[in-house]
């Protein structure tokens, strides 16, 4: 009961769509379901009268099809075509508002949901079930009324015709009732089993095609067209078993169905035979009972799309209930632009309750316009360090201040406007340059474009692309070079034009000449911004205002360049040397 009184709010706002559409379905049901009644008029009042001479029984007829025809063609045909587009119009906005909804919470979830849950597991339940979820209201609110409603429609024509003859046509419902129940408890669960089996497929299919490079280059195509086999298989094994029990279902209850018309021919024919019952109320009997049990097993086939449809949507209830992790205060600050100082006091960090302490009692202060380079080897905890400032995770203990308040008495949103990332793998999205660089400001002219461009030192390699700004980058920007791309990232942080600078290891993936234009860009980027870079290579931070050397998630030294130089056997000074001699 808890997973419907959560989909009924996505159907509120369109409730009386709903009671309209069903208002006109009945209409479009109850029509077709006078024409058993025309047949017994034609046969007992027309053909079969013997007090009608030819010509009358021929005017009759002629008048009858007349006013069938106004009420079967032109009155119906309008209204079946409201009746279908009100159905579709209907879910296709709740289906519209479901994902929106759906995105919007994936937009708040945290970074750790996403390292522990498989995209395709994500992307299955978006799209896959949340299809599914639109026969709730088409099928359950809509459908099943209108053949519920066609059901007592004609059980009242049949009980008006011969009330015994329809107390046999439908002496056979208890068994429906007994099939329903046992056969579509166990259908629940075999379409959960489909769905999740599904989306495994889709997990491991999106992994692969993201690695596909990694595949060719260890010559892994059999190897991996083995392991899909083995999943698929799997999903194979689920669907059969869902259709098994599915045809299953469809075989007994159509044989079921096909019992009453046997009871009625014989009981009926009985009956015409004796003189008890008319040729005509015969006819029309029968003609009734094909439209007693069309939308009987109509509602059978709607149990076990709602059925698929109820799995469906607990999957797409389990995603909405992931809790965020991190949430706004009730009084969080709006944080302006300006300029932001930085500090740490005794911060403690892990990335899971069971995991290893990752940062220990860090202390720092870091002033505004400052900047300050994190160095170490890898797994110092320098990249874990920098994270924290746009609150992509929350410390344990400790307090971390960034523009004089703890950052959790900041919104979010405002916090992150005010902090610009440059990565060592940044993402491009698929689209164009100008796009891809409008991420930093999505309002922005194209006169702003350009200028953040030319300040990153990418205005003229745009320029010399087949379309300029207007260029397609490809799907995580492959068809650009690794300093092209880290130029266009640069460019869109300048457009951002943040408070606070982090660059996480920013060149270190780039040859010597890609180096030394974005050195060139960083460095007219982080004036008077308090910046903090990660870097390996310590020659591109010797002008650092403070150089920190992170050692198993601690501070082991800080100081500037000539300070830490001056350490002996210092770890800063050692890998200095240590590179300076590779070099």
């Amino acid at each position: 009961m808890r997973h419907w009184k959560a989909y009924f709010k996505f159907v509120k706002p369109y409730t009386k769509w709903i009671l309209l559409t069903l208002a006109i379905g009945m209409v479009k049901f109850g029509i077709p379901s006078l024409l058993p009644l025309v047949q017994k008029y034609v046969v007992d009042d027309i053909l079969l009268n013997q007090t009608l001479i030819v010509s009358d029984k021929i005017s009759h007829l002629i008048v009858l099809l007349g006013i069938c025809f106004v009420l079967f063609v032109i009155i119906r045909g309008p209204i079946e075509y409201a009746r279908q587009y009100f159905a579709q119009l209907i879910t296709a906005r709740i289906l519209f508002d479901l994902r929106n909804k759906l995105y919007s919470h994936l937009q708040r979830l945290s970074l750790k949901y996403y390292q522990n849950t498989k995209v395709g597991e994500v992307i299955s339940r978006f799209i896959n079930d949340a299809e599914q979820t639109k026969n709730i209201v088409e099928v359950g609110m809509m459908n099943v009324w209108l053949d519920t409603f066609t059901l007592v429609f004609v059980l009242g024509f049949m009980f008006y015709l011969n009330p015994l003859l329809t107390l046999v046509a439908i002496s056979i419902f208890p068994l429906y009732a007994l099939a329903v129940k046992i056969l579509y408890k166990r259908l629940k669960k075999l379409t959960k089993d489909r769905s999740a089996a599904l989306a495994g497929i889709q997990a491991y299919l999106h992994e692969r095609i993201q690695g596909i490079s990694v595949i060719r280059s260890f010559a892994l195509e059999r190897h991996e067209g083995r392991r899909f086999q083995g999943i698929n298989g799997r999903y194979l094994d689920k669907a059969l078993a869902h259709s098994r029990w599915n045809a299953w279902t469809f075989a007994v209850i159509n044989t079921l169905t096909d019992i009453a018309p046997l009871l009625v021919i014989g009981y009926g024919g009985y009956e015409v035979i004796k003189g008890n019952l008319t040729l005509g109320t015969f006819v029309a009997f029968f003609g009734y009972l094909d439209r007693l049990y069309a939308p009987l097993k109509r509602l059978i086939n709607s149990s076990t799309i709602l059925t698929q449809a109820s799995a469906s949507w607990e999957r797409v209830q389990e995603l909405l209930e992931e809790p965020y992790d991190m949430t706004d205060a009730r009084d969080a600050a709006i944080m302006s632009p300006g300029k932001h100082g930085i500090e740490f006091k005794d911060v403690w960090f892990k990335y899971s309750e069971q995991g290893d302490w990752v940062l220990k009692d860090i202390s720092l202060q870091v002033s505004s316009g400052q900047t300050v380079a994190f160095v170490g080897m890898s797994g110092g905890g320098k990249s874990s360090l920098v994270g924290l400032i746009p609150r992509f995770y929350d410390i344990q203990k400790g307090t971390l201040i960034v523009g004089g308040k703890d950052v959790r008495d900041w919104t979010m949103e405002s916090l992150r406007n005010q902090v610009g990332m440059v990565l060592q793998d940044n993402f491009l999205f698929s689209g164009s340059v100008r796009d891809n660089i409008l991420f930093g400001k999505p309002d922005a002219s194209i006169d702003e474009v350009i200028a953040a461009a030319q300040a990153a030192n990418a205005h003229e390699f745009i320029l010399s692309l087949p379309q300029g700004y207007d260029t397609e980058v490809g799907e995580r920007g492959v068809k650009l070079s690794g300093g092209q791309k880290q130029r266009i990232a640069i460019a869109r942080v300048f457009l951002k034009d943040p408070s606070v600078l982090i660059l996480d290891e920013a060149t270190s993936a780039l040859d010597l000449e890609s180096e030394h234009l974005i050195q060139q860009s960083l460095q007219h980027l982080s004036q008077s911004r308090t910046t903090l870079i990660v870097a390996h290579r310590l020659s591109t931070i010797t002008h650092a205002d403070l150089i920190i050397v992170m050692k198993n998630g601690m501070i082991a030294e800080r100081g500037t360049h000539e300070e830490l130089m001056q350490i002996e056997d210092g770890v800063y000074s050692q890998l200095y040397n240590i590179q300076n001699l590779n070099v």
